[in-house]
């Protein structure tokens, strides 16, 4: 707990390094960061995503899709495919996260070309299909986690959202879809199906870098007994809660809206505790992407 708490109060955002005024050195954790999870996307899509002749979403999908049909290195498409895309959409990306992506797309091209020869040849292709999402969610999950992107379909969705109003998430699985289906040319319907389950493995591992091994959960309480419940929140799970003022469009009575943000397995015990003290509360949960700041522990 003394080395989480020491890491904790450690700004490395205002923290220069001494070769470089400018450079800060979360700057640096990034880079590295970057480094790591570019290597780890490569080997899951060369040593067992190819290696077990499966496919991948996104540009990489359409590279590998290309590798087999003409025999083209997926990093040299990689790279042409996602340069385009990165002048096409770069009003879409900060500043930021523009230089980190332009990044990403250089190294993953890069390491896709140093682990061309990096195949694990076995006769289990579940082997393939579970390590291959799981190297592949991996190095997405880092990448995304320090405020990059991966480029590719990433920036097609947004441009979706901009001018269909289509949710960006949606947008994503939709191109992945395409490029899939587009995969039937060079793939069995087995192939592809196995890809589909590679995708969804990356996809849950890619959630558990960026949110970490304990998700947070909020919660929205109204209540007719908001100082009880606040108390009981206060005492037995912890947690510091935020009292909102609200009203009822019906009946126009005024209520305290309490708001508390929990960790994931404490939310059973708060749902016990809410309904023991108040079983008419209305209760919504939602989920937490990311907490900032130093009230929460």
């Amino acid at each position: 707990m003394k080395i989480r708490e020491k890491l904790k109060n450690m700004n490395f955002e205002k923290r220069r390094l001494p070769v470089s005024s400018r450079i800060t050195q979360q700057t640096l954790i990034n880079i590295v960061t970057i480094i790591v999870g570019s290597f780890l996307f490569a080997i899951g899509v060369n040593t067992f995503m190819i290696a077990g002749n499966l496919g991948e979403g996104g540009v990489t999908g359409l590279a590998v899709i290309l590798y087999y049909a003409f025999d083209i290195s997926p990093a040299i498409s990689n790279f042409l495919m996602n340069a385009v895309l990165l002048v096409v959409g770069f009003k879409f990306l900060s500043r930021r996260s523009m230089y980190y992506t332009i990044v990403v797309v250089i190294l993953t091209s890069l390491f896709l070309w140093l682990t061309e020869d990096w195949q694990i040849q076995t006769d289990q292709i579940l082997i393939n299909t579970v390590f291959g999402g799981l190297f592949v969610g991996l190095g997405i999950g880092l990448v995304i986690r320090i405020g990059a992107t991966t480029a590719g379909t990433t920036i097609l969705a947004r441009l979706v959202n901009k001018y269909m109003d289509i949710n960006v998430s949606y947008a994503l699985l939709f191109f992945d879809l395409v490029v899939i289906t587009i995969g039937l040319t060079v793939m069995t319907l087995e192939q592809v199906l196995l890809t589909v389950i590679a995708l969804y493995i990356g996809m849950k591992v890619m959630d558990f870098i960026i949110e970490g091994m304990n998700p947070k959960k909020a919660i929205t309480i109204i209540s007719d007994h908001p100082d009880r419940l606040g108390k009981m929140i206060n005492s037995e799970i912890r947690r510091g809660v935020t009292i909102m003022e609200g009203r009822g469009f019906y009946t126009q009575a005024d209520k305290d809206i309490l708001y508390v943000i929990i960790n994931k397995n404490q939310l059973p015990r708060v749902k016990r505790l809410i309904k023991h003290y108040d079983e008419n509360a209305f209760v919504v949960v939602h989920d937490v992407n990311s907490v900032l700041g130093n009230y929460f522990i």
